[in-house]
């Protein structure tokens, strides 16, 4: 094992920038996920080229990779892989259990409502006919419904995650460069997983694990050369070319919603970054991440006392609790899509329902917490 890990996942564990960051994917995913909603503006996807599932995957993959690496540190491969995997079972069950009910209520309400154009909305067109096959395939991860695609790739992901951590503790390096690797040759060969009822997934995880890898990276794999990624960031060269890059890419997404500032820059410059290319998870897109990871490192460290303010804390706690809060926004989101829809369409509503979401989530959060910790409670003097 690679003498520097211990030490550095022990350094970095408990760091509530984690969390936040969590917090802030979860919250942007939720907005994001209700169309016409111009709160949406807000969310990360429209300051550059990456959004909040480019920073839920990665942060994802840093936090998992120290979570279950403490385990392999301090009892063995075996119990960690163990561990991966029971992880990896709650996220099936809850996908299951969402997915079953989110389909059924699209159903019920497309029903109530007279409005069959949800089903292609949200992308179960073929559940009107074949109900069943629809069901059989989405747990099979074979089916695309709406918002519930993320979920899909963090099973995936986490399946292999001890394979990665194998791989991280003992050839760091070599296990980056395989997970380059097969970023590239799925990008060339159109590599991806089979959906129904045709194509592929919508975020391709053979492109997508190199996020997760480079986060298990981050975290584990790159201790020996955590003195060098310091360094790095005292450069003024790099510095700069990363401010430069990240306003590049806040020009061209403007330029995208402005007509006026699209028509000052070059076509060739606007047709080197499609903004389609989410699937196979474009180069750029993960540039401009390392990017933002790069000044928020820098910016904000481990010990910053906007950490324990107030005001953070209901994101912290989203993000310590994400998957419940992940999949709450999924019905929050299609909750405030229908009252966006069928309600006045006003500024001010698309702000109430954001708001009611987002109180919504944040409740569901310390609601979890407060659970785990009556789960954990002493059971002394109390009698079955």
């Amino acid at each position: 094992m690679n003498p520097y890990v211990k030490a550095e996942i022990a350094a970095r564990d408990g760091d509530l920038r984690i969390f936040l960051l969590l917090g802030i994917a979860t919250w942007s995913l939720f907005l994001d996920h209700i169309p016409h909603n111009a709160v949406s503006a807000l969310t990360l996807r429209n300051f550059g080229f990456s959004g909040a599932t480019e920073l839920f995957v990665f942060v994802i993959g840093y936090a998992a990779a120290i979570m279950y690496g403490k385990i392999v540190v301090e009892r063995g491969f075996v119990v960690g892989a163990t561990r991966v995997l029971k992880r990896v079972w709650q996220l099936y069950a809850a996908y299951v259990v969402l997915f079953v009910v989110y389909v059924d209520l699209i159903g019920y309400v497309a029903a109530q409502s007279a409005a069959p154009d949800l089903f292609a909305e949200f992308n179960i067109t073929d559940f009107i006919e074949h109900p069943i096959r629809v069901i059989v395939r989405g747990l099979l991860l074979q089916a695309k419904p709406l918002n519930l695609d993320v979920l899909q790739l963090f099973i995936v992901l986490m399946a292999f995650l001890p394979a990665v951590l194998f791989g991280m503790m003992r050839w760091p390096r070599l296990t980056m460069l395989g997970s380059f690797a097969l970023y590239l040759s799925a990008r060339h060969f159109d590599w991806n997983l089979t959906a129904f009822p045709e194509g592929g997934w919508y975020l391709n995880p053979f492109c997508w694990q190199l996020l997760f890898v480079l986060g298990a990276w981050f975290a584990v794999g790159g201790a020996g050369d955590a003195h060098l990624v310091r360094a790095m960031q005292k450069l003024p060269a790099l510095r700069v070319t990363a401010l430069i890059y990240l306003l590049v890419a806040l020009t061209i997404m403007s330029a995208g919603k402005s007509p006026a500032l699209a028509e000052m820059i070059p076509s060739s410059v606007l047709d080197a970054f499609p903004p389609n290319d989410k699937a196979n998870l474009a180069p750029y897109r993960v540039l401009h991440l390392l990017a933002m990871a790069f000044f928020f490192t820098m910016l904000i460290p481990r010990d910053w006392y906007g950490l324990q303010l107030q005001a953070v804390q209901p994101l912290i706690k989203c993000g310590e609790e994400w998957l419940a809060v992940f999949c709450s926004g999924i019905f929050l989101s299609f909750a405030g899509h229908l009252v966006l829809i069928t309600g006045p369409k006003s500024l001010a509503m698309q702000v109430l329902v954001s708001a009611a979401g987002i109180l919504g989530m944040t409740c569901i959060a310390y609601y979890a917490s407060w659970s785990k910790r009556q789960d954990h409670k002493s059971a002394v003097g109390v009698r079955s």
